[in-house]
């Protein structure tokens, strides 16, 4: 979900290959070991960036539900003075972007998200909350006559859709990027319609 342009650190390679692993054989499915020979470095060598797995797997659930509510608040900032719709459709662009470019995190979440730290986890569900909130207001402004309960459903149904990605289809088997981001958006769009026809 970064912009940068630069070499990704050796702490986020490790998250970005602890995600992938996590992702494919499930938490306790992978070993220290083998997070750092994807990365290569020792799986002790791990111990230098993170305290252990536990701690890895909080950064990456913690660290996109935070980075999704930051981009959004950023690009609400962005949209001031833009019709709601197009505010609207940067936070669904937002959203595909997140769904198609880290599809790891999405199984990630569905999975090991009680395997969080109590703490840990109360905070993603607050981050996400917040996220929720943000996109409610605006499908509302767009959608005026849409009570806010449909509307928070409306919203957390549109996240389901684009939230499938990974069981979507096997990698490379998606008409591609473009394409999907499009058909994606058009049934977010869709969606929104017709909560607000019910």
């Amino acid at each position: 979900m970064t912009t940068r342009t630069d070499a990704p650190t050796r702490r986020e390679q490790i998250l970005k290959e602890a995600a992938r692993l996590f992702a494919e054989r499930g938490f306790h499915g992978v070993g220290v070991d083998e997070i750092g020979a994807a990365v290569g470095i020792s799986g002790p060598g791990l111990y230098r960036h993170f305290a252990g797995k536990d701690a890895m797997l909080a950064e990456l659930l913690v660290g996109i539900s935070g980075q999704l509510l930051t981009g959004a608040k950023r690009r609400l900032a962005e949209a001031d003075g833009v019709p709601p719709e197009e505010v609207l459709d940067s936070l669904i662009e937002g959203h595909i972007d997140f769904a198609l470019d880290d599809r790891p995190l999405i199984t990630l979440h569905d999975r090991e998200l009680d395997r969080l730290r109590d703490s840990d986890r109360k905070l993603v569900r607050q981050l996400q909350r917040q996220y929720v909130e943000l996109w409610v207001s605006v499908v509302r402004e767009v959608y005026p006559r849409l009570p806010e309960p449909a509307a928070r459903s409306a919203v957390h149904s549109v996240f389901g859709l684009l939230n499938s990605t990974p069981h979507l289809a096997r990698p490379g088997s998606l008409p591609g990027r473009a394409k999907t981001a499009e058909l994606l958006h058009r049934m977010a769009r869709g969606a929104f319609a017709a909560a607000a026809q019910g």
